[in-house]
C-alpha cells in the first residue's frame, strides 16, 4: 500500500507495536520473519515445517495453504494461548481466480476487458477464502508476458502495460475490500500480495525461472506500471521474483525493493519472498544460505517463505557484524503492522468460521456470477464465412462432442486452482448432456491423447493433484471419433492443454496444438462435417493450420462454471464479447511477439506476405501476429465511423476529445470493445509503434449506434525518458480508435509547449 497521511490509527498501531516489539527476545523477532508452507497443497518443492511446534514456540509468523477453518483456527488457538507473547498467525493461500467458485485463468479474465467483472471475481475468490480462514493471497500476478512459450503468462494479465495497470487495480480492490479502508469495518476482503516483483515475466526463451535482463527505460515504460498501479490501488504486500535484475536476485535487491518500491512508489506495506527464493541465490553463485539472508534483510525482504534463512542464520549475521538489530527490527515491524491492520491483534479468529464458510462457498450466487464472467471470457477467432457463420449452433440434430478434455472435471478449472473442489463441477460432457436434453443427440468420445508421452501426461495430473486423462489407444480411439462424427451434423473438439500444460514450471518449444490432437483433427476434417475447436489454452497458442481448415475456433480460459457457460455461447443464449490480451503468433518462431514494439530501421507492415531482403522478416512466415492483440468476433457485426479530434493541437497541460461512431450492423444485440492507441511519432527516445490507452465495452441493439469518446490528457501522451523522468515532449502523435490492435482509424494530433 501506498504512504498516506499518518492518521489516529497509525499511531495507535506504532505505539502497540512499539511496545510489543520491546517485550520481544530476538528469537521472537526471528520468528515473525518466518513463513511456511503446509503439507497440504504443494506449490513448490516439499518443505517441512512442523507447524504447531514452531507455533508453540512463537516462531511460525505465517503458514500458507491450509484448506480447512477448523485445522486454521486450531492452530491459531496454539499461537494465540500456547507462544509466550500470544501472537496471531497470518494464514495465506495461493487463491489465483477463485477459492471453489473458480473463475477463468487470470489471462482469460482480463480477456473480458470489464475491470467491472475482473474486480467483481476477485470479491468472491476472497469472501469465499475467507470465510474459510484465509486471511492473505498471493495475488495478482501482474508480471508483463510477451512471450507464449513461458506457461506462467496464464496467471497474468497478458502483454500491455495500460491493460495490466487496469486489472492489477480491478484485482487489488477486488480482494481487500474495506480492509485497509479507514472508514470501514475492515469485514471483507484479505490482503492481496502483488507479484513477482519485478520482471519475472521476461525470462528469456520463454523458460521458467530464467535470466531476465533488460534496461532501466524499458522497466519503467514497459514492466514496471502494473506493479506501480497495483501498489497506488493500496496492495498490502508485495513478493519479490526469483529472477535476477541488474544481476542481483530480486529478493536481494536494495535498488527495487527500497529504492524503486519504497521510496519512489512510497510502498509502506510488507514484502515476501517467492517459494525459498532466498535459498536458491546461492544456485545463483552469490553465496551461503546464511550469506544470502542477510543481503536479503539488508535489501528490504520483511519475510523469509520457507527458505529458514531468516529464522535459522541472521542471528549469527548479527553477532558478527553482518546486519544490525535495526534492520531485524525494521522488519519485524512491518510484519507485525500488517497482522495489526488484518485486525489479527484485536481478533485473531475473525477470518472465517464453519456457519459463514457454509454459506458462501460455492453458493448459487457466485455460480451464477461465474458463469456470467466465464462465458464473457472466451475469445470466438473464427466463425465460418462472413455470410454462413458456423455459430451459435442450433439444438437439432446430432452434435459430437470430442476430445480428450471432454470428461476432465479436475482439469476443467484450469492452472492455479488448488483449492477447488472438483467433485461440485460440471463437465464438458455433463454440460452439453444437460444443455441438449429433450432437444439433440450427443454424441461423444476422447478421440485421442493429450500428448503423445504417456509419463508426461500422467505427470502434469499427478504433479498437481489432477485425475489423469486417460492415456488410450490411438487407433482405436481415432476409429470411434471418426465413427460418431460421420453419424453427426456437427463436430465439437474440446482439445489444447489440460491444467497444468500452463502455469508455473510449464514453458513450450512449440505452441501448436499437440501432435495427437492434431492429427485427429485433419482426420475429422476429411469427413467433410463442420468443425468447431474449443481451444483450451493459458497462452497464445499457434492455431495457423486449424485457422485454414477448421470452421470455427474460440479461445477457452478454464473455470468452475466452464462447461455450463460454454453451452450459453455456443447455442447462442450469449454473443462472445471476450477480446485477446496477448497476441496469437503464426509460428513458435516469432516469439517473443507483441504488438506494442518499438519501430526499426527498416519496418515490414504486419500481413506482408512476399519475403524482402535486408529486412526485418522471416524466410518463412507472412509478417506479424495470426491474431492481434484486441482481436475477437461477437455474432454480430460493427462499423466505425470517421474518427474525430475535438482539435488537432493540444497544450502540454491540456485535453481533447477523440470520438467516433459506432455501428451494429449485425441482426442481434452485442458487445463490442472499442480501443484507443497512440503513436508517439517523434519523440527523444524511440517510441512503440503503438499503445494501448483506454478502452470501453459498448453493448449494442442491432442497428444501433453510439457516439464514443476518449478524453485523451497529458499523462495519456507521457514516458520516461531516458534519464527515467515522465514527461510529455511536445510533437506530433497519431491516435487510433478501433476494434483492436491492427484495425483502427488514425488522426493526428500536434502536441505544442
Amino acid at each position: 500500500m501506498a504512504n498516506n497521511n499518518v492518521t489516529e490509527k497509525d499511531d495507535e498501531m506504532n505505539r502497540f507495536i512499539t511496545d510489543l516489539m520491546s517485550r520481544m527476545t530476538l528469537e521472537e523477532k526471528l520468528g515473525q520473519l518466518n513463513q511456511q508452507p503446509s503439507d497440504e497443497i504443494a506449490t513448490g518443492p516439499v518443505v517441512g515445517s512442523n507447524a504447531s511446534k514452531l507455533a508453540a514456540e512463537g516462531k511460525l509468523s505465517s503458514i500458507f495453504n491450509i484448506m480447512d477453518v477448523e485445522k486454521i483456527q486450531g492452530l491459531q488457538k496454539i499461537a494465540v494461548e500456547k507462544s509466550r507473547l500470544g501472537i496471531p498467525i497470518l494464514f495465506g493461500m495461493d487463491v489465483i481466480h477463485g477459492y471453489h467458485t473458480i473463475f477463468p485463468l487470470p489471462l482469460g479474465l482480463s480477456c473480458t476487458w470489464d475491470m467491472e467483472a475482473v474486480r467483481e471475481a476477485a470479491r468472491i475468490a476472497a469472501a469465499e477464502a475467507r470465510a474459510n480462514g484465509v486471511a492473505w493471497t498471493f495475488s495478482p500476478m501482474v508480471d508483463i508476458a510477451l512471450d507464449s512459450r513461458w506457461g506462467r503468462m496464464a496467471e497474468g494479465a497478458g502483454e500491455d502495460p495500460y491493460l495490466g495497470s487496469r486489472v492489477a487495480e480491478a484485482m487489488v480492490k477486488g480482494y481487500q475490500g474495506d480492509l485497509f479502508d479507514p472508514n470501514g469495518k475492515g469485514d471483507t476482503g484479505i490482503m492481496a500480495c502483488v507479484k513477482h516483483f519485478a520482471l519475472y515475466g521476461a525470462a528469456e526463451a520463454g523458460l521458467d525461472y530464467n535470466t531476465a535482463d533488460m534496461s532501466h527505460l524499458r522497466m519503467y515504460n514497459q514492466y514496471f506500471p502494473p506493479y506501480k498501479a497495483a501498489v497506488e490501488a493500496g496492495a498490502g504486500s508485495v513478493m519479490s521474483s526469483f529472477n535476477i535484475v541488474d544481476g542481483i536476485p530480486a529478493t536481494a535487491n536494495k535498488w527495487l525493493l527500497t529504492d524503486v518500491l519504497r521510496k519512489q512508489w512510497g510502498f509502506n506495506g510488507m514484502i515476501v519472498t517467492d517459494y525459498a527464493s532466498i535459498a536458491e541465490m546461492t544456485s545463483h553463485g552469490l553465496g551461503t544460505l546464511k550469506d544470502n539472508a542477510a543481503r536479503a534483510l539488508l535489501a528490504g525482504t520483511d519475510m523469509d517463505m520457507c527458505a529458514n534463512g531468516f529464522i535459522g542464520t541472521l542471528k549469527q549475521s548479527l553477532d558478527e557484524g553482518k546486519v544490525t538489530m535495526e534492520d531485524i527490527d525494521r522488519a519485524c515491524r512491518r510484519v507485525l503492522e500488517a497482522k495489526y491492520r488484518l485486525g489479527l491483534f484485536k481478533d485473531p479468529y475473525r477470518f472465517g468460521s464453519k456457519k459463514e464458510a457454509n454459506r458462501v462457498t460455492y453458493c448459487k450466487e457466485h455460480r451464477e456470477t461465474a458463469r456470467r464472467i466465464t462465458a464473457e471470457s472466451f475469445v470466438l477467432l473464427k466463425n465460418g464465412k462472413k455470410d454462413s457463420p458456423i455459430l451459435p449452433l442450433e439444438m437439432k440434430g446430432t452434435i459430437a462432442l470430442i476430445g480428450p478434455m471432454i470428461d476432465a472435471r479436475t482439469d476443467i478449472t484450469g492452472s492455479w486452482s488448488m483449492p477447488q473442489d472438483a467433485t461440485k463441477y460440471t463437465t464438458l460432457r455433463e454440460g452439453f448432456q444437460n444443455a441438449l436434453k429433450g432437444k439433440a443427440t450427443l454424441l461423444c468420445t476422447q478421440g485421442c491423447n493429450l500428448i503423445d508421452n504417456p509419463h508426461t501426461q500422467l505427470a502434469v495430473a499427478k504433479g498437481h493433484n489432477c485425475e489423469p486423462i486417460p492415456f488410450v489407444d490411438s487407433d482405436k480411439a481415432m476409429k470411434e471419433a471418426l465413427d460418431i462424427a460421420g453419424r453427426s451434423d456437427v463436430v465439437v473438439c474440446a482439445m489444447g492443454e489440460c491444467a497444468w500444460m500452463n502455469g508455473e514450471g510449464t514453458s513450450r518449444t512449440s505452441l501448436e496444438l499437440y501432435p495427437p490432437q492434431r492429427r485427429l483433427l485433419e482426420a475429422l476434417k476429411q469427413t467433410g462435417k463442420p468443425i468447431v475447436l474449443l481451444n483450451f489454452a493459458g497462452r497464445g497458442t499457434v492455431l495457423t493450420w486449424e485457422s485454414e481448415h477448421l470452421d470455427a475456433i474460440m479461445n477457452v480460459w478454464y473455470g468452475s462454471e466452464c462447461a455450463d457457460a460454454l453451452c450459453d455461447v455456443l447455442f447462442g443464449k450469449v454473443s462472445p464479447s471476450g477480446r485477446l490480451t496477448v497476441l496469437m503468433p503464426r509460428a513458435t518462431g516469432q516469439e517473443p511477439l507483441y504488438y506494442n514494439h518499438l519501430p526499426t530501421g527498416r519496418p515490414v507492415a504486419d500481413g506482408t506476405k512476399d519475403y524482402r531482403v535486408w529486412s526485418p522478416n522471416y524466410l518463412d512466415v507472412v509478417q506479424g501476429p495470426l491474431y492481434p492483440f484486441g482481436y475477437g468476433l461477437t455474432y454480430s457485426s460493427f462499423s466505425y465511423g470517421d474518427l474525430k479530434l475535438s482539435n488537432t493541437t493540444m497544450k502540454s497541460d491540456g485535453s481533447i476529445t477523440a470520438s467516433i461512431t459506432l455501428t451494429n450492423t449485425g441482426n442481434r444485440e452485442s458487445t463490442e470493445v472499442v480501443q484507443l492507441y497512440i503513436h508517439d511519432l517523434i519523440a527523444s527516445i524511440s517510441r512503440p509503434v503503438k499503445e494501448l490507452k483506454d478502452f470501453q465495452r459498448v453493448t449494442l441493439k442491432a442497428g444501433e449506434s453510439r457516439n464514443v469518446e476518449f478524453h485523451i490528457t497529458a499523462d495519456k501522451l507521457k514516458f520516461y525518458d531516458y534519464n527515467l523522468n515522465y514527461v510529455l515532449e511536445p510533437g506530433e502523435f497519431e491516435i487510433m480508435v478501433g476494434a483492436n490492435s491492427r484495425d483502427v482509424k488514425v488522426g493526428k494530433l500536434t502536441v505544442e509547449n
